[in-house]
């Protein structure tokens, strides 16, 4: 037609379309992400920096002579350390990690290194997986995440129900950095739905904070684990904003570049309402914190501000063009900004020195974790979200856990071996099933 016309039609189109899409990404930043957020507290963000030191610790060969130690060394008592694992140890199935009793903190800490470029193990755990291929409680969830968080708990299930009868004030954390992130929150997950395994123990009492998540869980579990499950990203950070799998990205690993700008094109010409439908789609897991420490076409860093909810529309769904976009990722960035942005919450705090003010803002952040947790649940469900019309679990994390629901998996002991996984039937479907309605109109118990 441009050749008839004598008019470049197709071209000009195509142009137009190009630089349309070139001005929305350049002018697309971090800060858009998370900008109707409410602002964190101090007191829910205390952890993050304290167990990036963890996840760091895992990393060194010996605590008591460390040799990469971060300013104030990493806050660790050798003395408490109840168990390290290493690849030897693990056998490739799992990232290194450490178990940490942390008596300081009344915390049960098992911290999970991130990815290895040099072991071809941990790529092993990433490309173990394709879409749609594992059902975990009702969604979908990366495959060779789950083995390794199911072969870790068959490890280290007498150990931790130990710890946690003997403690039983103790809270249970699984911390984890990129790779290690995913397998904790796998983990955390799992024990939830095999509490019977730790002693029974409650729900609110585990925790997971994943240090620059992988996006390993679908939108209905992202959400309904929100409870449990804290995700932290530190501003440009690729990894949670890549819908692309985790076994294409590493596979693509020295083009990463290419990829990531592939992906992108890809994703803009993609509505968001068709990929909130999809449910094998994977997702950034929990409640997320963003820390943002540049502003848009302004040079330096700036004092970093941590946002925080639990969104269902708009997680993290555009990766953003920027130079920082892989040294976001690294967990020193993120333990130091993370710690720089606690100092400033704690400085603005006036009323940290009062306990009957320190009490009340304690409880005013409960209450809004909680309205938030369940405003996106329904907020789910009015999108539609597959899977999402599970009716809300009380806030585990910060009130009294009522009766456990039925999704507890069954006989599920070792998750390597076995591929089982519970469904899930709505209320609607029960109702139809039980009940029924009369020549009146009355509702009544259906015969059996």
């Amino acid at each position: 037609m441009s050749i008839v016309c004598g008019i470049p039609l197709v071209e000009c189109v195509y142009c137009l379309a190009c630089a349309r899409w070139a001005w929305k990404r350049c002018l697309h930043t971090a800060g858009h992400d998370s900008e109707t957020w409410g602002l964190a507290t101090a007191e829910e963000f205390e952890p993050v920096p304290r167990l990036c030191r963890y996840i760091l610790a895992v990393y060194e060969d010996d605590l008591r002579n460390p040799l990469w130690a971060p300013p104030g060394g990493y806050g660790i008592n050798p003395d408490w350390l109840v168990l390290r694992k290493t690849y030897e140890d693990t056998q490739g199935r799992a990232p290194p990690y450490m178990l940490y009793l942390d008596h300081d903190h009344a915390d049960i800490v098992l911290a999970f290194r991130g990815l290895n470029l040099a072991k071809e193990s941990d790529y092993a755990v990433l490309l173990d997986n394709r879409l749609g291929k594992r059902k975990f409680d009702g969604g979908y969830v990366h495959n060779g995440l789950l083995k390794a968080a199911g072969w870790v708990l068959d490890a280290e299930c007498e150990v931790l129900r130990e710890l946690v009868e003997k403690h039983p004030n103790y809270t249970l954390t699984f911390a984890g950095h990129s790779l290690g992130s995913g397998v904790a929150a796998m983990l955390s997950m799992v024990v939830v739905q095999n509490r019977d395994r730790l002693g029974n123990i409650e729900r609110k009492r585990v925790r997971c904070y994943a240090i620059a998540p992988a996006r390993c869980m679908s939108l209905n579990l992202a959400v309904r684990y929100a409870d449990v499950i804290n995700s932290v990203v530190l501003q440009d950070d690729f990894l949670p904003r890549t819908a692309t799998p985790l076994e294409d990205i590493f596979k693509s690993l020295f083009c990463l570049p290419c990829i990531l700008c592939l992906r992108c094109m890809r994703d803009t010409c993609i509505p968001e309402e068709t990929m909130l439908k999809d449910p094998r789609r994977l997702y950034a897991p929990g409640r997320l914190y963003h820390i943002v420490e540049r502003k848009p076409f302004r040079l330096g860093r700036f004092p970093p501000v941590v946002r925080t909810a639990v969104p269902v529309d708009g997680r993290f769904e555009h990766i953003v063009l920027s130079c920082n976009a892989t040294s976001d990722h690294a967990i020193i960035w993120i333990e130091k900004e993370a710690q720089r942005a606690l100092d400033l919450m704690r400085e603005k705090d006036n009323t940290m020195q009062i306990p009957a003010k320190q009490m009340m803002e304690r409880q005013e952040t409960l209450t809004r974790h909680s309205q938030e947790y369940k405003a996106a649940l329904q907020r789910a469900k009015t999108l539609d979200v597959p899977h999402a019309s599970t009716p809300p679990s009380q806030y585990g994390t910060f009130e009294e856990e009522g009766e456990e629901s039925s999704r507890r998996s069954q006989g599920e002991s070792s998750f390597g071996s076995t591929n089982r996984s519970t469904v899930e039937e709505s209320w609607e479907e029960l109702i139809e099933r039980l009940f029924d309605k009369d020549e009146h109109g009355h509702i009544v118990l259906k015969k059996q």
